[in-house]
């Protein structure tokens, strides 16, 4: 188990992230349009996995901004961004505030919480993903991990970066 923090308070996960140097575990989400995408789907891509509780934070949204203008020129590049809202929520919000380089993807129907190690199992938002980012390189393997250290706050975009 991990534990992150949320609002100060410490919060444990029903696991660890993937580590850097291991290979990230295949994953199958719903992307907006409710197909499903796996890990596969982005082979050959860096990949930024950002997973966050909710949209409907604002630092959630605040990180699906900084990421979309973050991404815009890196080419090979993807940034996925995973959280436990439905696929329509995701949609609304990314269409709503033009946000085209951000692939937004929904936990709904997956294992990728207890898979990932992201599952908070305690806490107001006990069942919903902590603040994690992964980076995984163009062979799914993991160049960066790591939770925030408290959920309320956003992630560090430069080691974010640094590492793709």
């Amino acid at each position: 188990m991990a534990t992150t923090k949320f609002k100060g308070n410490p919060i444990e996960t029903n696991g660890d992230l993937p580590s850097v140097g291991e290979k990230a575990p295949d994953f199958t989400l719903v992307a907006d349009d409710l197909s499903e995408k796996s890990l596969s789907d982005f082979a050959g891509k860096k990949k930024i996995v950002t997973i966050n509780p909710s949209i409907d934070t604002g630092v959630c949204q605040k990180t699906a901004r900084r990421f979309n203008e973050k991404i815009a020129d890196k080419d090979g590049a993807v940034v996925l961004y995973v959280s436990a809202d439905l696929p329509f929520a995701l949609k609304r919000f990314c269409g709503a505030e033009g946000l085209d380089d951000v692939i937004t993807l929904s936990t709904f129907r997956s294992t990728f919480a207890k898979d990932y190690g992201v599952e908070m199992q305690d806490g107001p938002l006990k069942g919903l993903t902590a603040r994690a980012v992964l980076v995984l390189d163009e062979n799914d393997q993991v160049l960066y991990s790591t939770f925030t250290e408290d959920i309320v706050e956003e992630p560090d975009y430069a080691a974010v970066l640094a590492a793709l």
